[in-house]
C-alpha cells in the first residue's frame, strides 16, 4: 500500500510517499481502508521533532492520527459486523491507504454522513466539544475565538453561537474573517494588527468574557489583554508554541486560565464520547466542519506548508483516492 512516511525530523520535504506492506490486524484490531485522513497543525509540529515529551514519535513513522474509511479486515475477538462498515478512526497514524487500529479506536459513521465530513471531525470535533465544555459560553456574553477559520476554530464559533453567545472572531485574512462571519460571528478583527486586542475590547464594550485561543505563542499570550476582568482564557493553540500568560497578572484580574493541552491527550473514554457526539451532531446538521483544503496523499507536504504559512482557510484533509 501507499503511505507517507517521516524517516527524519525536519521540513515538509521529509514527508515521503513510500510502499509499505498491507497491515494485518492482530487480536482486537481492524484494518481500515482510508477514504480521507485528518491533517491538523499538530502534525506539522511533530514532523519537526517538537513535543516528544507529550506526543512521542519513533522514526520512521507514518504521520497523522486517523480519519475515516471502510473496515476491510478484522482480527481475532472483533465483532464481524464491523466488516464493510464506514467508520471514523482515531489512532496513532493516518497518512496511508490502510491503517490498523484497535476496535476501541473506531466509531461508526452515522447513515447519511459523508466519510470525508467524519474525517474532518476526528480531532477538531473532539477538541472543539471538549473546549466548549471547559469554556461554557453563556447566552449574551462575548466570546473571542482566535484562529477562527481553523478546523477547531470554525466549530467553536458555531458552538458559541448556538449557546447564544456573541462571537468576535480573530483571523489573519479577509477570506478567513468572511468564513467566520458566515458561521455566525458578529464581529471580526485582524490579529496581524498591533492593536488587535484593543479592537476586540472596543467591539465587545470592554473585553470578552471568554477567549478560545487557537493561535498560541505570542498571539495567544496577547489575547489575555482582550479579556474583561473575571473572564476565562482557554488555550489550545501551538502555532508558535504554547501561550504563556502572566499567571500573577491574570490572578489579580480574576481571570481563569485553562490550558488543557498541558495535560496531554484526553483519555480514550472521553475521546469516544466526544467523537460520537460530534458525528451525531454533524449528521443532524447542527455542527458543520468547514473543509477548505483537500490534497491527494502524495501532496501531504503541501498540506503541511499551507498550515504553516497560515494560508489554509478551514479544515485540511488528505483524500486517499486523490479525488
Amino acid at each position: 500500500m501507499h503511505a507517507v512516511q517521516v524517516a527524519s525530523f525536519g521540513a515538509p520535504e521529509v514527508l515521503t510517499l513510500v510502499d509499505l506492506p498491507d497491515p494485518v490486524p492482530g487480536p482486537g484490531q481492524v484494518v481500515v481502508g482510508m477514504v480521507a485522513a485528518d491533517v491538523i497543525f499538530l502534525d506539522t509540529l511533530l514532523r519537526t521533532g517538537w513535543g516528544q515529551d507529550i506526543f512521542p514519535r519513533t522514526l520512521p513513522y507514518v504521520p497523522g492520527g486517523g480519519g475515516a474509511g471502510e473496515v476491510l479486515a478484522i482480527g481475532d475477538g472483533v465483532d464481524p459486523a464491523w466488516v464493510g462498515r464506514v467508520v471514523a478512526v482515531r489512532t496513532g497514524t493516518g497518512y496511508a491507504e490502510q491503517v490498523v487500529a484497535g476496535e476501541e479506536e473506531i466509531m461508526p459513521v452515522p447513515d447519511g454522513l459523508a466519510a470525508v465530513t467524519a474525517a474532518a471531525l476526528v480531532h477538531d470535533g473532539v477538541t472543539a466539544l471538549n473546549l466548549h465544555r471547559l469554556g461554557a459560553p453563556r447566552r449574551g456574553e462575548w466570546v473571542l475565538v482566535s484562529a477562527a477559520a481553523g478546523g477547531a476554530g470554525t466549530l467553536l464559533v458555531q458552538l458559541a453561537v448556538e449557546a447564544g453567545a456573541r462571537v468576535v472572531a480573530a483571523a489573519s485574512s479577509d477570506a478567513k474573517r468572511d468564513l467566520a462571519r458566515d458561521l455566525g460571528a458578529e464581529a471580526v478583527v485582524d490579529y496581524t494588527r498591533a492593536d488587535w486586542t484593543e479592537r476586540v475590547r472596543e467591539a465587545t464594550g470592554g473585553g470578552a468574557a471568554l477567549v478560545y485561543d487557537g493561535a498560541g505563542g505570542a498571539l495567544g499570550t496577547a489575547a489575555v489583554n482582550a479579556l474583561a476582568d473575571g473572564g476565562r482564557f482557554v488555550t489550545y493553540g501551538t502555532a508558535d508554541g504554547f501561550a504563556a500568560p502572566d499567571r500573577e497578572s491574570a490572578a489579580r484580574r480574576g481571570i481563569r486560565l485553562l490550558m488543557p493541552l498541558m495535560d496531554g491527550p484526553p483519555d480514550q473514554e472521553t475521546v469516544r464520547e466526544l467523537l460520537g457526539l460530534a458525528l451525531e451532531r454533524a449528521a443532524k446538521g447542527s455542527l458543520r466542519p468547514a473543509i477548505g483544503a483537500t490534497y491527494p496523499l502524495e501532496q501531504a507536504a503541501e498540506a503541511h506548508r499551507g498550515l504553516a504559512a497560515r494560508t489554509t482557510v478551514g479544515k485540511s484533509l488528505l483524500l486517499i483516492d486523490g479525488e
